[in-house]
Formats: structure tokens, sequence, C-alpha cells
């Protein structure tokens, strides 16, 4: 019999609202889980034991009374600690934040309590998104559960890291470079990122306004069509939501996938790819052949500029965007400033601030931003950057003129060691070579396992689609997964 806290979401769902289990049994069944499991992993920086609690019971007596209950009715859901929780500390994986209590809730954090999701808590990551492999989080590495010396990717690590472990049944991750799906790559989950605007951005701490997107992260491809069908859709209260109908795409993750046209980009399949992860992914590609898809190679010419442009390009967002943190309004403020030079006592606490509240990644990522705004380098860097950023859109463009989706890698390797690329920031930024050319066209794209390595680290296969096309990418990949197994 499967245990409470392995099983699917929608099971979930549905035996609750048939009062066959009860949201109380659920939820403690988890928060047992974190509390015998999640120490080594670190998975969650907070645990709301008494909210949860609370919550799952009130549930109990709606369904009890026979009144309704939203689509989520009971689930646990873990909340990457990037997103807005009224009541509830939301640190964005940095110091600089901590003890931060949001006075009101994310759009998505709203959406899942309207459905009636049961949060039990907020996951470890790195410091404002800013990382690849969860090594950068102000409170301590995450681990990826599979392989405690191993990573579990980044930035949304520990979203990826408690459902490898069972500790929720779904959970929140952010996506600006590939942080919703190398993660669920390293740890062998499903997580999308979906089409710039499907899904609200209110409320989520900014780390690069443009590219920045929540998306679903779950264990398996029907519990992602259901979580984002209860988090799209417009909202007003974000100016670049995009007012789209959202279609029902639970209801259509069986339609196979017979004349469906996959490309595959040569581009990604080149030096540096392991190749244990090309094996598992030329495997896939060969069952979606047999499973009808008609595959042909499609060009990506710009895809080699694609980090080079991403990192000038974000980080030039987050020098702007992480200007707001200087120790007056909120967060963390250098307590010692005054003293030290009183004469210059508002330029000493900004410094001292900065200094003391951001890691070493993100004071990198901040000053490379300045660097490529400032006077005589703006057009040389920043604005050549968006050219290239214009380039790799209308190849994904053009690519859809020819296919339905694009199917590649999601990452060159699998979970790499912890502190084997902490020295090299340039290797830790090529981890996302996969990845970052999705969030510079704005295009939906899911991670599925499709298979595990000689040392058992699984692999994950990317599924582009065009935009607003995640309806197409979760029918592949619930496809994908019938077929080798989730």
């Amino acid at each position: 019999m499967t245990a409470l806290h392995e099983m699917p979401a929608h099971e979930l769902v549905s035996r609750i609202r048939l009062g066959a289990l009860s949201a109380e049994s659920v939820v403690r069944a988890t928060l047992d889980r974190i509390a015998a499991h999640d120490g080594p992993i670190n998975g969650y920086l907070t645990v709301d034991t008494d909210n949860a609690l609370e919550t799952a019971i009130a549930i109990d007596l709606r369904i009890a009374a026979g009144a309704p209950v939203g689509p989520l009715a009971g689930v646990p859901v873990a909340v990457k600690d990037a997103i807005c929780t009224q009541g509830l500390q939301t640190t964005c994986g940095s110091r600089i934040l901590e003890g931060f209590i949001p006075p009101y809730d994310a759009t998505v954090v709203a959406r899942l309590r309207a459905a009636d999701a049961v949060i039990v808590g907020k996951t470890n990551m790195d410091q404002f998104g800013m990382g690849s492999s969860n090594e950068n989080s102000g409170f301590g590495v995450c681990r990826n559960p599979l392989d405690l010396a191993c990573v579990p990717g980044g930035s949304s690590g520990g979203s990826a890291a408690v459902l490898a472990a069972c500790e929720a049944a779904l959970a929140l991750g952010e996506d600006t470079g590939g942080s919703i799906r190398q993660p669920a790559a390293f740890c062998g989950v499903v997580g999308l990122k979906p089409t710039y605007g499907r899904v609200s951005r209110y409320g989520v701490i900014a780390y690069a306004s443009s590219f920045d997107q929540v998306g679903p992260m779950t264990r398996n491809v029907e519990d992602c069509a259901l979580l984002l069908s209860v988090l799209a859709g417009h909202d007003p209260r974000d100016s670049t939501s995009a007012a789209v109908p959202v279609p029902d795409y639970v209801s259509r993750l069986r339609d196979g996938v017979s004349g469906l046209r996959i490309g595959v980009p040569e581009e990604y399949f080149a030096d540096g790819l392991d190749p244990e992860v090309e094996r598992c992914v030329r495997e896939a590609l060969k069952t979606f052949e047999q499973l009808g898809a008609r595959l042909s190679p499609v060009p990506l010419p710009h895809t080699e500029y694609a980090v080079a442009a991403y990192y000038i390009l974000v980080t030039a967002e987050a020098s702007s965007n992480l200007a707001r943190y200087d120790g007056v309004k909120y967060g963390y403020r250098a307590s010692s400033s005054v003293m030290k030079q009183p004469e210059n006592e508002l330029e000493t606490m900004y410094i001292d601030t900065r200094s003391e509240g951001f890691g070493l990644e993100t004071r990198r990522r901040i000053m490379l931003g300045t660097y490529v705004l400032s006077a005589g380098y703006y057009d040389a860097y920043y604005a050549r950057a968006q050219k290239v950023r214009t380039l790799i859109r209308r190849d994904f463009e053009h690519a859809f003129e020819q296919v339905d989706v694009l199917v590649t890698p999601t990452t060159p390797t699998t979970a790499f060691r912890i502190g084997e690329k902490t020295d090299d920031p340039l290797q830790m930024y090529l981890s996302d070579i996969y990845t970052v050319p999705v969030n510079l066209a704005g295009a939906p794209a899911l991670s599925v396992p499709c298979g595990r390595s000689s040392n058992g680290l699984p692999v994950g296969l990317q599924i582009v689609g065009p935009h607003f096309g995640e309806e197409t990418i979760l029918r592949l990949a619930y496809a994908l997964e019938q077929a080798i197994g989730s």
C-alpha cells in the first residue's frame, strides 16, 4: 500500500473529496516526514506546522458538512522562498531578508489557498535565484535526497529536493534561466516553466523581471497539469500577465502524440554533453517515434550566444532590482555602521548592510550588472545582448513554423557533487546552457525524467513549446512517462 506522503496529488484530492482520507491525516503524514527526513537535506527554510494543520482540519469540516472544496483540497504544497506568503517569513534565501514577514500573498499563493491547497512551508534556494546548485543559500546548502553528496540543482533546489524526498505532494518553483527545470532534472521530478505571462509574477521577489516566471514542480506529469491549471490565468495586478484563455490541461493529457512533429536541435547535442545524458535522451526520442511522432532536425543557430547574452541581461536587471535592499525600509541592517564612521553614517550603513547581507554570488552579479549598464559599456554589452535576445527568440519562432515542439537534454550532466564547481563560476553558469535560451525567448518548457545514469542519478528531458503551448508539451511528457514509467 502506498504511504500517504508518497501518493500523487491527483489521487489525494480524489480520496479526500470522497472522505476516504482526511486532509488532516495527509498533512500530518507530510509534517512527520519532514521532521524525520529533512534535517540532512535542508530543503525547508520554514515549516508552518500549526497553520497547515489548522487549514487541513477546516477543509475536513467543510467536506463533512457537504460544502464545496477546491481542486487541490488537502494537498500539501511547498512554496519556494522567493514567493511572498502573508504572515510567513519570506527570505529569498538571503540573510538580507531574514525575518521579513510579507503583509500580503503573491497571486500564485492566493490561488493555492483558493484551491484549498495546504501550504506546509517555504523551501531553500540560491539567494535571489542566483545559482545553479543551491550552494548560494544564506541558510545552508540544500542536498540532493538521491545522493546527499550531490547538489539538488538551483535555484529552486529546495522545492525539487522536498518533492524527491516525498516531503510535499506539490511545489512551486520560479525559473529565471532554468531554476525550475535544472533542479527537476537533477532530482528526478517534473518541472515546468510556463510561457512568460502565463502565470502572475505579482508578489514574486524580483531577480530579473523580464525573465522570472513561477511554475509547478511535481512528482508526475498529471500533477503538473493539475497544478498549472490552478496557477495559470490573467492577473490585473501584473502588467506582464497575458489575457489568454487557460485550457483544461488535465483533460488533454491522454490525447496521444501520434502525428506530432518533434524538432531536434543538434546545437544541444554538441561537445560538453555527458554521453550518458545523451544516451537517455536519444532513447526517449526513439520512444516518441514508436508512439507515432515524427522527428526532424531543426537549427537554432544563435544558441552559442545564449549564455553570454543571458548573464549580461539578468545581471543588469538584478543590479536595479536589488538596489532596494539598503537596510532602511525592511530586512537586514548592519548594526555597527554608525559607530565606525558617524560622519558618513548613511553611506557606511548602505555599504556594510549590502556587503554583509548579500552573499558572494549575489554581489558578483550586482557588480557585473552595474558594469554593463554603466556609461561607455551600455552599448557594447547591454544593448548588444538585447539584440542577441531578439535573434534567439526569432530562432525559436522559425523552428515552430516547422515543428510542434522541440526536445533537448535539460542539463549537460547529471547532478554534480557539492563543492565541485563553486570555484569556477563559468562552469557553474554553463550548467544552464540548455535552459537559458528558452527564457530569452519567453517560451514554455518542461523537464521530465527520461532515465538514469550508471551511477543511478536521474536524467532530465526538456520539451519546449511555442508561446502558450503548455498543453502540447504536457501531453508529450505524459506519453513518455507512461511509456517508460515515472
